[in-house]
């Protein structure tokens, strides 16, 4: 039996540095956002459909991500309809990853997992937080978006406390030390429950 952990938490909490430290301890990992980068490539799969509804997004054959955020920041419906029709892909690719796995334990980050239902793949949630005053400072110190940008994507996410409340585990990234301590006792935790299933 293979234990499927999902991996979320609102845009800023440190959840790619925590999918890092699962990664580190040898745990596969399938992270959402590197694959959606890899469709919007030329080439890719999500590019071509991207193309035909919205041409101004693109640059180069491939979707600009910075493009596609002015297009949703005019008009935020654009992003329901940009989701439709690149989650079947990622949908498709994810089940690929899970088809065979070869580890006892595999972890799926997903920034949306709650808002797209996929929890109900997993075995076991794990959200990232922090203090909101910290997750702001993270999110514009990037410099890759504005507050108004910053305030949309929350806009559409589940709130952090209602997160917390549908995890198994919580990891509070304030510290580096204390959340992988946090991820080396969650998988020792797993392992056990392998062991006497």
């Amino acid at each position: 039996m293979t234990f499927v952990v999902g991996l979320t938490g609102s845009i800023g909490m440190g959840k790619s540095t925590t999918a890092q430290m699962f990664s580190d301890m040898g745990v596969p990992v399938w992270d959402a956002d590197a694959v959606v980068r890899g469709l919007y490539r030329k080439g890719g799969a999500a590019a071509d459909l991207v193309r035909c509804h919205y041409p101004e997004a693109m640059e180069a054959g491939a979707v600009s991500r910075d493009k596609l955020r002015e297009l949703i920041a005019a008009d935020p419906k654009i992003l329901d309809h940009i989701q439709s029709l690149v989650h079947p892909l990622v949908a498709e690719n994810r089940a690929a990853f899970l088809k065979n796995p070869k580890n006892e334990i595999v972890l799926l980050d997903i920034p949306l997992l709650f808002e797209t239902g996929t929890d109900a793949e997993c075995d076991a949630v794990v959200v990232v937080t922090a203090p909101a005053d910290i997750q702001r400072q993270r999110v514009l110190d990037r410099g890759e978006m504005t507050e108004k940008d910053f305030q949309l994507i929350l806009s559409r996410q589940l709130p952090d406390s209602q997160k917390r409340e549908r995890a198994k585990w919580v990891i509070e990234t304030l510290s580096m030390d204390a959340a992988r301590q946090s991820v080396k006792d969650i998988l020792a935790e797993i392992k056990q429950e392998l062991a006497h299933a």
